[in-house]
């Protein structure tokens, strides 16, 4: 497929990381093909209908206070689609009570321990525990730690199953005690360094020095069509040529390129290229990057990052089911609590936009599904529609059935950052850099948001960029 004069670039995987790096080759003098083996494109963007409203499937909100995804947003076109949370107050539902979740916390980590006992989420004995923090010497460690490991030193474990798991198995569906605490909390793991106190290292990130904006922008944004509108945007502005439906099987180095077999074994073809970016979680970028001589550094270290998987359940009620009004956007459960759900989002609560069109209808979304609770999520999408309205009927005493269900399955979602993750990451990359025209990008590297896909994103297209600059054999082709 490459033509004289002009490189081709192949990107395997039509997630919104592909798309993305898709699109930031846009400026570039070279053909790019997207290679999708599912069929359709977005990955765990989705958007579907559910009582007469369209609700995403997935994730439904992008961190705005990181440009990446913002403005791939607006590059796409779709920046007039931006709207923002009517409300950001979420609670903790712990030992059967609604707690609220305090606002002074990084993923969990308390910066205002005052503020943490006001919240009733901590037993007495837990509060006194976490106090202690102010006054213990500080926690040496030797390289990564387990997230559990190191807040347990400072807070005890009540502050660990309360407050840290609950937040972080509502982003990773993960368990901090086997969360890398280098990867999964960057920022505080490094200023935790500079103090003694986990506390005060938090809270020099929550209120950094310098003037402070009149205005702030709020922490979480989303499209009033669905995030999962977002793919297609892209994937038009992008220019590329998009295949759906077009597994890569096979992945081979060629003196000139790389040569990619696509399709069944009945139904092959092959596709040549000068360039490569992997957009595929860990173990399918594993299975292609098998049989190419000097990646073994990069399968081995792939092969070792683990995936969660859960289910989205949607729930569409009438207002009436309620006997109060929900309060705030939703609310975390620990995993201490046995509980199937372990997140909630009142969708028409916590965004206008959907309770305008929802036409006196409430939308809830609930999260199922950690590391470990495989066996839950065997259950048909009946029985975890039933877990769900239960588990909701008894946090918010909703007083009758649904009017409307939805379930969508996330088997193998979620990237987990286990202890080790960064040295991962390195080794990957090391290897990769290795290999000609080859880059790779997603979820599985730097932070499993839309902003942090991205930016793997346009570092993998600006990896490729530079090749295809600097090594111009494609010109003599």
């Amino acid at each position: 497929m490459s033509n004289p004069g002009q490189p081709h670039v192949a990107v395997i995987g039509g997630g919104i990381a592909g798309l993305a790096a898709a699109f930031f080759l846009r400026e570039v003098p070279c053909q790019v093909t997207v290679l999708e083996g599912s069929p359709r494109l977005g990955g765990k963007l989705s958007v579907s209908e559910i009582a007469g409203i369209m609700i995403d499937e997935g994730a439904e909100a992008l961190l705005a206070r990181r440009p990446e995804g913002t403005g791939l947003v607006a590059a796409a076109g779709l920046e007039g689609q931006l709207t923002w949370p009517g409300t950001t107050a979420a609670r903790i539902w712990s030992r059967g009570r609604m707690c609220p979740l305090p606002r002074r916390q990084v993923l969990g980590v308390p910066a205002d321990l005052a503020e943490l006992a006001g919240t009733g989420l901590l037993s007495s004995d837990g509060m006194a525990r976490a106090r202690q923090d102010l006054g213990l010497p500080a926690t040496a460690r030797d390289g990564d730690v387990p997230v559990a490991a190191f807040v347990a030193a400072r807070f005890g474990h009540e502050v660990v199953d309360r407050l840290v798991d609950p937040l972080l198995a509502g982003v990773y569906a993960g368990r901090s005690e086997q969360l890398s605490f280098e990867a999964t909390l960057p920022a505080v793991a490094a200023e935790s360094r500079k103090h003694a106190s986990l506390a005060e290292a938090a809270g020099v990130l929550l209120d950094p020095a310098g003037p402070r904006s009149p205005d702030p922008v709020p922490v979480f944004t989303t499209l009033a069509g669905g995030l999962g509108t977002l793919p297609a945007a892209v994937a038009a502005a992008s220019g590329a040529s998009v295949r759906t439906g077009a597994m890569v099987r096979g992945l081979d180095h060629t003196a000139t390129g790389w040569r990619l077999t696509v399709g069944s074994r009945h139904d092959e073809e092959y596709l040549t290229a000068d360039a490569v970016i992997l957009a595929l979680p860990a173990n399918p970028a594993a299975r292609l990057l098998s049989g190419v001589p000097g990646a073994s550094a990069a399968v081995t270290a792939l092969r070792e990052i683990r995936y969660a998987s859960m289910a989205i359940v949607t729930l569409a009620y009438q207002a009436a089911a309620f006997p109060g009004a929900l309060e705030g956007s939703g609310y975390l459960v620990p995993a201490a609590d046995g509980r199937p759900v372990k997140a909630v989002t009142f969708s028409t609560v916590k965004w206008p936009h959907l309770r305008d069109a929802g036409d006196g209808l409430h939308i809830v979304r609930c999260s199922l599904g950690r590391v470990g609770e495989e066996s839950l999520l065997q259950s048909g999408d009946a029985e975890l529609a039933r877990l769900a309205a239960g588990d909701l009927a008894a946090a918010t005493g909703a007083q009758q059935a649904p009017v409307a269900t939805r379930v969508t399955r996330w088997g193998g979602g979620l990237p987990q950052y286990t202890v080790g993750h960064l040295d991962r990451v390195a080794r990957i990359r090391s290897a990769v850099a290795g290999q000609p025209g080859l880059a790779v990008c997603g979820a599985a590297y730097d932070g499993i948001g839309i902003p942090a896909c991205v930016a793997t994103a346009q570092a993998a297209a600006a990896q490729i960029a530079a090749y295809l600059r600097d090594d111009r054999q494609w010109e003599r082709g």
